[in-house]
């Protein structure tokens, strides 16, 4: 599964730490929140490709905490996996109601648990929901946050960006790094719009380029961060003599011989339809 990074919304120290410490054993990237608002914080900042939401939480329940997930755009589509004592009927609907992905009873057990997991990020994937390589929204879901957008009669900016320099990459490196440098690229930009944009901002992937829906008002700000930041990263990718050389050679020792000079963003703004 190409991304695994995890979200654990849980007060009781010894089921977190239980649980951290059995998917971390499973390769996931594992975050702990103890309460309600820093989960909330964290899925916003850190992009999880799900979360597991206790119900039962101090200052603000589980049911108040997925009504806030799904209310912003940044975290609307993540999956939402309850974890509760609490098993009547009513609660469960309640919860799958809130959008909640699946809700299980404690005690549950954890090989269970882990194919749950592993079951509802697979379905993001596969019906299109989610990209793989990157664990972004793609496809309908894109069309769904401008179609909220133009409905709401909110003004908005459609940034795009795409990496140059990347089908070069790919063919020198390979499938994994390339795929690598698509994840660092999408998380960087989640990074910089979560820092810059607002609440309702929007990331999501369509092939191999980037899309963002951003309600800020400097958006020439975004755009610039996003590219420097990449750049300013760009080299850690390549081997040593081809960072030095300034890119990789394609076809070298050949009558075709091509450099590719090293990655960057390049963006371009749509203007929203009226």
């Amino acid at each position: 599964m190409a991304n695994k990074r995890l979200l654990i919304i849980e007060d009781d120290f010894d089921v977190a730490e239980m649980l951290t410490m059995y998917f971390q054993s499973h390769e996931y990237e594992v975050m702990h929140a103890e309460d309600g608002m820093v989960g909330v914080e964290m899925a916003r900042s850190r992009f999880p490709n799900l979360i597991l939401l206790d119900v039962m939480l101090p200052h603000m329940d589980g049911y108040d905490v997925c009504v806030k997930l799904r209310q912003a755009s940044l975290t609307r589509y993540i999956p939402i996996l309850f974890l509760t004592q609490r098993d009547e009927r009513s609660s469960k609907v309640k919860g799958l109601e809130l959008g909640a992905d699946d809700y299980i009873t404690k005690p549950f057990d954890i090989d269970e648990l882990r194919l749950r997991v592993q079951g509802a990020i697979r379905r993001a994937t596969s019906e299109s929901l989610h990209e793989p390589r990157t664990g972004l929204p793609t496809g309908p879901l894109i069309n769904d946050e401008i179609t909220r957008r133009q409905q709401k009669d909110a003004p908005y900016t459609e940034l795009r960006f795409s990496v140059n320099g990347y089908g070069g990459f790919n063919e020198v490196y390979g499938f994994v790094a390339a795929k690598e440098v698509l994840s660092f690229a999408g998380k960087l930009i989640q990074d910089m719009v979560s820092q810059s944009g607002t609440q309702d901002d929007f990331v999501g992937i369509q092939g191999d380029e980037f899309v963002i829906l951003t309600h800020a008002g400097d958006v020439q700000k975004i755009d610039e961060q996003i590219k420097s930041k990449f750049a300013s990263s760009a080299k850690t990718f390549y081997t040593f003599a081809d960072a030095e050389r300034g890119g990789v050679l394609l076809h070298p020792n050949t009558d075709a011989e091509t450099l590719v000079p090293l990655m960057t963003l390049e963006s371009h703004r749509l203007q929203p339809e009226s």
